[in-house]
């Protein structure tokens, strides 16, 4: 098949599936078993069994419901009035009755089975969370990190910006302070200044050891931990 076919493949993908072929021909002579799911697609995203099992009664409760609110609406439909047959006897006097309570429960049980997907959700990202923080850290604080949200408004004018900080920053300005000002002068005047503060490698060590795990980075970018 190489001989054959790969010299006059002049495209990449054509060549890689020369390829395949040929090592699944040699594969399947050998007899060697070789698995081809999965590889068009690369890494299988299916959803779980446990949550497509509670997505699909999910799905169920929410089709019966329908139908019963559709049949106390009064639709007489085949469909509709066979399933509310399987469910309750027709010929009952508190028929209607029985149908409220049928839908409040369904509808509980919704809520219920809603909240375990989001549980175990949970519990399934903490797991991966923990995991991956074993093996690879920067990709964890990669996807702790949420995106930043910027104004989808006009940017502000140059000239505009720098005539109003100009206008704040650069012309001097006189003050007309009132008496009390001097006032507390005096008050003051007596007092020691406080000595220039000195930040030691002790002071940085001991702050970091206060501080919670998964702290906001700050300019350098790190994750506290």
């Amino acid at each position: 098949m190489l001989v054959t076919y790969l010299e006059a493949s002049r495209d990449f993908c054509e060549t890689d599936s020369i390829r395949f072929g040929a090592a699944l021909a040699v594969c399947r002579i050998i007899g060697s078993k070789v698995s081809t799911a999965g590889r068009a697609t690369g890494h299988s995203s299916a959803i779980p069994a446990w949550r497509r099992r509670i997505e699909e009664r999910i799905a169920k409760a929410r089709t019966l419901i329908g139908r019963l609110i559709c049949f106390k609406s009064g639709n007489n439909r085949s469909r509709i009035v066979r399933t509310v047959r399987m469910a309750f006897a027709l010929s009952q006097p508190d028929i209607t009755q029985k149908l409220t309570e049928r839908i409040d429960d369904l509808k509980q049980r919704i809520a219920v089975r809603g909240k375990r997907i989001r549980r175990y959700t949970e519990r399934s990202t903490r797991f991966n969370q923990n995991r991956l923080f074993q093996s690879d850290q920067k990709r964890l604080y990669a996807s702790l990190e949420r995106p930043v949200v910027s104004g989808t408004g006009p940017a502000p004018n140059q000239a505009d910006t720098v005539a109003f900080w100009r206008g704040l920053w650069s012309e001097p300005v006189s003050h007309s302070e009132g008496s009390w000002t001097e006032v507390v002068v005096s008050q003051c005047a007596g007092i020691t200044p406080m000595d220039p503060v000195i930040i030691t490698p002790d002071d940085v060590a001991e702050a970091v050891r206060r501080a919670p795990n998964w702290k906001s980075p700050g300019l350098d970018g790190l994750h506290h931990y």
